[in-house]
């Protein structure tokens, strides 16, 4: 057997094994590559940097423990900004599963690196709340006909920072994360454009494409899956330099992503190399 026909029949498991290598190695020895934020990803970070101190953001958490290895990440990035840039986080979920992911960004994010911050006073947790789109409708023109107390329980007008806010005109901006159906694209048609409300966010890979017709007339910006949050992040790092030496999980993640993807690349352009030879040979035999 020629080398052409053994490149052409290489054994599957040697394939499996070469990806599960480009996978572990990156991961073991912390192989990263710095990543640049796309125009698409840099408006969202620049307009929590420009948003005067104080200003007050809406984070939506729609999203699952399924999707929270795209999300979470993203979700942690901004709200790390957000906290920097001290600004007021109201916290909520459209998904019944929401609320849990946003208590984990809250413990992980805002409790463990920003103790300072005060609940009720920065950032409020208000839960999850049933209606999907018909709730966003709702709390456009009346949050507090909903949202009669906070996910704790607290009553929402002992809160001191729920004291000015009576609808989603009141805020500065809002910054969703999204698995799917209610998300992104419901708060941008209920939400951002009857509000007037700047609206931006991030979502899963496979449902970034669905989203990108409505940038950046109705959608402000948007972070695609891993991709997305990996460039947010290198953009918190650029700016604010003390962020290198904290772990950042995206581009962690996208290292050992684009060995594999590279290796995945390489077999198919080998693949297509023995095929055309082969072809080749075979008509000067024939």
């Amino acid at each position: 057997m020629s080398v052409v026909q053994k490149l052409g029949n290489v054994d599957r498991r040697i394939i499996f094994l070469l990806i599960a290598l480009a996978v572990i190695i990156p991961l073991v020895f912390n192989i990263s590559f710095m990543e640049h934020p796309t125009p698409i990803v840099q408006v969202i970070f620049d307009k929590i940097e420009s948003l005067p101190e104080g200003s007050k953001v809406l984070l939506p958490f729609d999203y699952g423990p399924s999707t929270a290895p795209e999300l979470e990440p993203m979700a942690t990035a901004v709200t790390r900004h957000c906290c920097k840039k001290n600004h007021k986080m109201y916290i909520m979920a459209l998904w019944p599963t929401g609320q849990a992911q946003a208590l984990r960004i809250i413990e992980n994010v805002i409790e463990e690196e920003f103790p300072d911050k005060v609940y009720g006073t920065d950032y409020v947790h208000l839960g999850y709340k049933a209606g999907g789109y018909g709730l966003i409708n709702t709390i456009l023109a009346d949050l507090k006909k909903m949202y009669t107390t906070d996910a704790p329980g607290t009553h929402i007008d002992d809160i001191a920072m729920m004291s000015d806010i009576q609808n989603l005109r009141d805020f500065a901006f809002i910054c969703n994360f999204s698995a799917g159906f209610p998300g992104l694209k419901e708060w941008v048609q209920f939400a951002g454009d009857p509000g007037d409300i700047p609206v931006a966010g991030g979502t899963t890979a496979v449902s970034a494409p669905l989203l990108y017709p409505y940038y950046p007339r109705q959608m402000l910006g948007m972070m695609g899956g891993l991709k997305g949050a990996a460039e947010y992040e290198a953009a918190l790092v650029h700016q604010y330099p003390e962020y290198e030496f904290v772990y950042q999980r995206a581009i962690a993640i996208m290292g050992p992503q684009a060995i594999a993807h590279l290796v995945i690349i390489i077999f198919i352009i080998i693949g297509n190399i023995t095929f055309f030879i082969e072809k080749k040979r075979q008509k000067k035999i024939g």
